[in-house]
């Protein structure tokens, strides 16, 4: 087994998670400021500015992002179980325990924050990832294509059948868009709350779990059985082979997702754009990044490995600005910005993170989040402060 210490495969890592904190933020903002779940995006935002932006997020952004973060998922929690088993700790305790303060967290992120949390979906495919860990890297991606591609295409067939029968079917059922606005805007904080809940439980019920877990826990497999494999180690060692790769699954990936806006944007054609489209541009964004940090101007990532390195105080950070900005108990703003201006405040709140990411990372260890689920993880308080050199 190779060292864990390898400085450039924990770069290429760290700036593939702050790279991927960038594309989740511009996704989760358009729930942040509007009922993006309840309404119909392609009609929604009709005007200049706004019709040009969202497809480019639907391209680009959409469904794009959480698939990265998911495989990068996968592979710490690789690293983490081979750290703990190189100091002779039982790495399914130690895992369990991580899971547990990250469904903990999920909860109360989704329950009193923001209704579009992912946290406690990884923590129950998390769980599930124990289940297989002791598998060979060849099996473990095997098995991750296998129960993603054929439960999705099934899923996808069902679609297809559905529009056939019901050719007027609506992108979305929720007709009471008004009313959400309403409280989300003007709302007390207990109603934004119940709201919030109910927003949760729309997209996070035993109904739709199975769908999650077929979207989130193949990746898991998929990352820790590249990390068993030592992929990135040796791309990294293949750049020309990265960068071909590269060219090879945005292009494959992007003609996905550009699907609808020259067939349909029915039901089918929009799960079809995201569900495979999707995780191709991820696998090329990962390795767009890869390159970069490995070229002669990987200096450009250092503040996407920054960020990267606090992705969970970043990310749960981001909800809690947001929807101050946006909900009744901050400054109300929610339905009334243009997703053009929305999404401008989603860079402006990524650069401000990052020059705070970098502030702090120059005297801390981890960020404060990570600190606490470092402390949960290993029942023993790690360290804080960095040594200053004199």
């Amino acid at each position: 087994m190779q060292s864990l210490n390898e400085n450039r495969r924990i770069h290429s890592i760290d700036a593939m998670r702050g790279f991927a904190l960038f594309g989740i933020l511009i996704v989760n903002f358009l729930s942040f400021h509007s009922p993006y779940t309840h309404i119909d995006p392609f009609n929604y935002w009709d005007k200049a500015g706004d019709s040009t932006v969202f497809p480019i997020i639907d391209v680009f952004f959409q469904a794009s992002f959480y698939p990265l973060f998911s495989l990068l998922f996968g592979y710490g929690v690789m690293i983490l179980k081979e750290r703990a088993e190189l100091k002779g700790v039982h790495s399914p305790l130690l895992l369990a325990r991580r899971f547990l303060f990250l469904l903990i967290i999920g909860l109360c992120h989704a329950l009193f924050i923001w209704h579009g949390d992912i946290l406690v979906t990884y923590a129950i495919a998390g769980f599930a990832l124990i289940l297989f860990i002791e598998l060979s890297g060849k099996l473990l991606i095997l098995l991750g294509l296998l129960i993603y591609i054929i439960p999705n295409l099934l899923l996808v067939g069902v679609l297809f059948l559905t529009l056939f029968i019901e050719p007027d079917l609506s992108v979305m059922m929720t007709t009471s868009v008004a009313d959400i606005v309403q409280v989300y805007q003007s709302g007390t904080w207990l109603e934004i709350v119940r709201q919030n809940i109910d927003d949760w439980l729309m997209n996070n019920n035993l109904a739709t779990m199975p769908i999650l877990m077929i979207s989130i826990l193949p990746l898991f497999l998929i990352g820790a059985g590249l990390r068993k494999l030592q992929v990135v180690e040796k791309l990294e060692q293949r750049r020309m082979t990265a960068f071909v790769l590269m060219i090879v699954f945005l292009t494959t990936g992007y003609l996905i997702k550009l699907l609808p806006y020259f067939i349909s944007t029915n039901l089918a054609m929009q799960y079809i754009q995201d569900i495979f489209g999707g995780p191709l541009v991820a696998v090329g964004y990962s390795l767009l990044i890869l390159v970069l940090v490995n070229s002669k101007i990987g200096i450009i990532t250092k503040p996407l490995q920054t960020i990267g390195r606090l992705s969970m105080t970043n990310y749960l950070m981001q909800s809690i600005v947001a929807t101050c900005l946006f909900y009744s108990y901050g400054f109300g703003l929610y339905g009334n910005v243009s997703l053009l201006t929305g999404t401008m405040i989603a860079i402006i709140l990524y650069v401000c993170q990052i020059v705070l990411s970098m502030i702090w990372m120059k005297y801390f260890v981890y960020g404060p989040f990570e600190w606490c689920w470092r402390w949960f993880t290993y029942w023993q308080k790690p360290s804080t402060f960095k040594r200053i050199q004199k």
